[in-house]
This record gives structure tokens, sequence and C-alpha cells, in this order.
């Protein structure tokens, strides 16, 4: 019954409910069925909260990334893919994939995000191409560009931090591990996640490859489209 939190969290985001309210809520339900006492829940909350409070950083980039944008980092980073001819949305994508997973294996998880990267680079980049290849892209296949930019991001990191040793899902993994008796090795969970990122990898790359032929029969190559010649007299 401690588990029902989880269902909570899965039926408060499948009705799209506010997503701080469902997790304060799971949290809260969560501990009384375990009979903890509702002060020690909230102190458990406030604990929680002053010891990752630097988590709440990343909210100082969005005034940053803000007013970047308002000055034309968007617009000078699609400008500036428009001029790289053999760019295409999943050659960008892949690449970026790439340098996400091979960082997040050293540990640099910081470099990359949704916030600072995705929506001020990646996508415009990734749009960019697009625009240079079709001209003119329709909103929902825009919407597809920036929605595969934040997959690259995210199935890039999650796949990439298992790798580095000291991150936290390997420490949670052998302090899991630990606590039911189970002897586990920190530095062989990491060697073993190196084959699932080359495999994600791979998968991820293909997929970008279909996006890309998507792209192609449903927009057609702007060069293709010859301009008929005029008679002469």
């Amino acid at each position: 019954m401690v588990l029902i939190g989880v269902v909570i969290v899965i039926i408060g985001f499948i009705i799209r409910l506010n997503p701080l309210l469902v997790v304060t809520v799971a949290g809260l339900v969560t501990g009384l069925v375990a009979h903890q006492s509702l002060y020690t829940i909230i102190t458990q909350f406030g604990l929680a909260f002053t010891t990752n409070r630097y988590m709440a950083v990343f909210i100082v980039t969005l005034p940053i990334i803000g007013l970047l944008e308002r000055n034309g980092l968007r617009d000078q980073a699609e400008h500036v893919v428009a001029k790289i001819k053999a760019a295409t949305t999943g050659r960008i994508l892949t690449i970026y994939f790439i340098i996400r997973e091979v960082a997040a294996a050293f540990g640099l998880t910081s470099i990359g995000g949704h916030a600072q990267m995705v929506r001020p680079l990646v996508a415009p980049m990734a749009e960019g191409a697009a625009e240079a290849k079709y001209g003119e892209v329709p909103d929902k296949v825009r919407d597809k560009i920036r929605a595969h930019s934040a997959a690259a991001d995210n199935i890039g990191v999650f796949f990439g931090e298992d790798v580095f040793v000291a991150v936290g899902a390997i420490l949670l993994m052998q302090g899991f591990f630990e606590q039911n008796h189970i002897h586990s090795d920190p530095l062989k969970m990491a060697l073993w996640a190196i084959p699932t990122a080359i495999a994600a990898l791979i998968v991820h790359a293909i997929r970008l490859y279909l996006f890309d032929r998507s792209l192609d029969r449903s927009l057609g190559k702007k060069d293709s489209k010859k301009i008929p010649k005029k008679k002469e007299a």
C-alpha cells in the first residue's frame, strides 16, 4: 500500500492536474499509509527542500535565456545552420545526442538541458535546417522538431549518466541493493551501462534518420521544385 503514491502520480499526470499538487498529495498519502505523523511528513518535505535547494538554481537561467532570445539568439542559430548545406534536422539532433550522451558519461550533465540548450539553440538549429531545405515549415512539423529536440536531450543524458560511476542513479541503486543485503559494485554497474548507452545511441540515430526521411516525404526537397522555363520567342 505504500506504493499507492506512485498510482496517485500516474493518475494525476493522466488527468493533467498541477504536477506540484500531485506530487505533494502523493507524498502525504504515502507517509500516512506508512503510519507516519503529519508533522514528520512535513518535516521530511522541508528537509528535502533545504538539502536539495541548489536544484532551484535553474530558475536563475530563465531570465538570462529570455534576454538572449529577445536579442536574437534563436534567429542567429537558425541563420548559421541555414548556411550549412549538408545540415539536416536529423543530423543536427544526432550530433547533439552524441555530445549529450558522451558528456553525461563523464559526469558533465549540466552542459545541456531544455532551458539552457534545447529551447534557445538546439531546437532553432533543427528548425533552421528544415527551413533551409524545405522552405516554410508547417506548425505541426515544427512542433515535431521541437519534440525530437527535447527527446534527444532527455534520452542522451538518461542513458549516458549511468556510465559515470559517481552519478546519483548508480549510488541510488547501490544503496537499494545494500539495504536488501545484495552485494553490488558501482564500477561494474557503470561498465554494464556502456552497452545500453551504445544501443540507445544506435536506436535513436535510426529514429532521427527515419524522421529525416518522413520530412522528405511530407514536405519534399526545396531545391527539387523546378521553376518552368519561359518559352523562347
